[in-house]
C-alpha cells in the first residue's frame, strides 16, 4: 500500500488488556476530495446487517455513523430472543466483524452451535458494537424519519450526485438532522408486519382487536406463557416464525392440557409448508417441518387451509375470525388470542425524498424480485448477488438486508452479509471487489435451484413478468408443481 495513502492506525483493547494495532486501508476515493468526501457513510439499523456494514467500513478505513431505533443494539432480533434460529454460527458471523472482534481477543462461538436471538445479541452483535472502533459512532434511541439530498426535493436531477444525503432523526425524542455522503438501508422489516386480514389492508376490526392479536414470535413458553395457557389459540401463517409459534404451542398444552391450538393457512395443501425436511442443507430448518408433519398427524391442532381472513368480530370477552375457504362462507369462534405471522412488508415512508426502483408485486430491489418471488418459485436458496443488483437510482443510496427482499420471506444472514461486502468495496472504490461476488448458501430441499441459477437476469425477469419459471428442477413433482405454478 502507498505510505501516502495510510490511515492513522487504530488502538484496540483486548478483553485481557492487551492492546493491538491495526492498520486499515485507503479512505474512500469517491469522490476524491472537497467536503461531501469528509462527511461519514450512514448506516440505518443496528442489526446483524447494519453492524456488518459497519465493520466492513472500518476495515476500509472509511468513517460512518449508525442509527439503531431500539435502546439497544439489534432491537428487532432482542424482541425474539427467546427464538432458536435454524442457521449455524458459521453462517451468522460477518467475516469482516470476526476479524475485528478477534483482534480484541474475542473466542467465536463453535460453529455447528445453533444460537438463539439472544446469543446473537450478547455473544456476537454486542460485543461488536462495543469495539472502539464501532461504538462511538452508534446512535440508539435513533430513528430515521426521512432521508433527502440537501436543497433538493426528489424531483431535482441535476446535480444531485454531488450534494450529501441529509438525514432526519428522532433521537431521545429530539430531532435532529445528519450529513453523509452514501446510505445503506439495513433497518430491516420486522417492525412492519403484515395485517393478518389476507387482503393485506389494516381494517378497522383488526386494528380494535389489537390487545388480542400479537404479530412475531411471542415467548409462549416463558415470559408469555399466562397469556396462553388453557386458551383457545389461533395461528395464521405458513412461514417458519409460524412454525416455531406452533411447536411452542404443542410443548404449552403438554403442561396445559385446555390449551387448543387452530392454525390458518391460505395454501390449499398443509403439506407445502412442510418444506424439505430430510433433504434441507440446514437441518435444524429441515427439523422444523418433520416436527410440525407429526404435530399435525397427532390431531393436537386444527388445521384450516384455503382459509383468507376477510374480518374480526368480538363476541363477549372472544373474538369471531370471519373468512372463506374455497369461496364458501367460514368462521371460526370462541378464539382468545391470535398470533399473526404473515410476514413483514418494508417500511419506505422515509425514503420518499429518494430515488428508488423497487418491485411493484414484491416490494424488493427491482433486481432480485425474479430470484425471491413466491409466486415463482419456492427455493430458498438465491443467486450470490451484491452491489450490482442492489444498486439503486439515487447514487451511493442502497437497501440491504432483509429489507432487500420486501416481502419476500427467504433473507439468510449469510447474505445480507455478502451485500454489503460489495456495497462497501463499491463505496470505496474498489470495483475489482465489488464485482467478485461469491456466497455458497445451503439448499432448502424444495424446488431445488437446478439450472434456474446459471440463467441471466434478463431470462429471470422474463419469468417474474410471465409467472413461470420453467425451471429444469431436479426436485419432486410436488415441488416442482409449487415452483412453476
Amino acid at each position: 500500500m502507498d505510505p501516502k495513502n495510510k490511515l492513522e492506525v487504530y488502538a484496540m483493547s483486548g478483553c485481557c488488556g492487551a492492546s493491538v494495532s491495526v492498520e486499515f486501508s485507503a479512505r474512500m476515493t469517491k469522490p476524491s476530495a472537497g467536503y461531501l468526501s469528509k462527511l461519514p457513510v450512514a448506516i440505518i439499523g443496528g442489526g446483524p446487517v447494519g453492524l456488518a456494514a459497519a465493520a466492513h467500513l472500518v476495515a476500509k478505513g472509511e468513517s460512518f455513523i449508525l442509527f439503531e431505533a431500539a435502546g439497544q443494539i439489534a432491537g428487532n432480533v432482542a424482541s425474539w430472543s427467546h427464538v432458536r434460529v435454524f442457521s449455524p454460527w458459521r453462517y451468522n458471523i460477518d467475516k469482516a466483524a470476526k476479524q475485528l472482534l478477534e483482534l480484541s481477543g474475542w473466542k467465536a462461538p463453535k460453529d455447528d452451535d445453533l444460537p438463539t436471538g439472544g446469543q446473537l445479541v450478547d455473544q456476537y452483535l454486542a460485543p461488536l458494537a462495543e469495539l472502539p472502533v464501532v461504538k462511538p459512532y452508534i446512535h440508539l434511541n435513533a430513528k430515521v424519519t426521512a432521508v433527502s439530498r440537501k436543497g433538493l426535493s426528489k424531483i431535482k436531477t441535476a446535480g444531485r450526485e454531488k450534494l450529501p444525503f441529509v438525514l432526519h432523526v428522532l433521537e431521545k425524542g429530539e430531532r435532529k438532522v445528519y450529513e453523509a455522503k452514501a446510505v445503506i438501508d439495513a433497518s430491516g422489516t420486522w417492525s412492519t408486519p403484515n395485517p393478518a386480514v389476507s387482503e393485506g389492508v389494516w381494517t378497522d376490526d383488526e386494528l380494535k382487536m389489537k390487545n388480542k392479536i400479537t404479530y412475531g414470535i411471542p415467548d409462549v413458553w416463558g415470559k408469555h406463557r399466562d397469556r396462553y395457557a388453557g386458551k383457545n389459540v389461533l395461528v395464521v401463517g405458513s412461514g417458519h416464525s409460524a412454525i416455531n409459534v406452533l411447536l411452542d404451542l404443542e410443548r404449552l398444552k403438554e403442561q396445559e392440557p385446555q390449551t387448543n391450538i387452530t392454525w390458518i393457512i391460505r395454501k390449499s395443501d398443509v403439506s407445502a409448508v412442510y418444506g424439505g425436511q430430510e433433504n434441507d442443507g440446514l437441518p435444524e430448518r429441515g427439523a422444523l417441518g418433520i416436527r410440525l408433519k407429526n404435530l399435525v398427524a397427532s390431531g393436537k391442532v386444527h388445521v384450516h387451509s384455503s382459509f383468507l381472513i376477510e374480518g374480526f368480530q368480538p363476541s363477549g370477552d372472544k373474538m369471531i375470525v370471519k373468512g372463506s375457504r374455497n369461496g364458501e362462507t367460514f368462521q371460526i369462534d370462541s378464539i382468545d388470542e391470535i398470533i399473526s405471522n404473515t410476514g413483514s412488508r418494508p417500511d419506505m415512508s422515509f425514503l420518499r425524498e429518494v430515488r428508488t426502483d423497487l418491485d411493484s408485486a414484491v416490494e424488493s430491489v427491482r433486481a432480485l424480485a425474479p430470484l425471491i418471488d413466491p409466486n415463482i418459485h419456492s427455493c430458498g436458496t438465491v443467486r450470490p448477488h451484491g452491489e450490482k443488483e442492489l444498486r439503486q437510482p439515487e447514487p451511493d443510496f442502497y437497501i440491504v438486508g432483509s429489507k432487500s427482499y420486501g416481502r419476500a420471506p427467504t433473507f439468510l444472514m449469510a447474505t445480507g452479509y455478502e451485500q454489503v461486502r460489495s456495497v462497501v468495496a463499491a463505496l470505496t472504490g474498489d470495483w475489482e471487489a465489488a464485482e467478485k461476488v461469491e456466497l455458497e448458501l445451503p439448499e432448502t430441499g424444495v424446488c431445488s435451484v437446478g439450472n434456474f441459477g446459471k440463467q441471466s437476469v434478463q431470462e429471470l425477469n422474463d419469468m417474474h413478468a410471465s409467472g413461470c419459471c420453467n425451471s429444469t428442477s431436479t426436485a419432486s413433482a410436488a415441488a416442482s408443481a409449487s415452483c412453476c405454478g
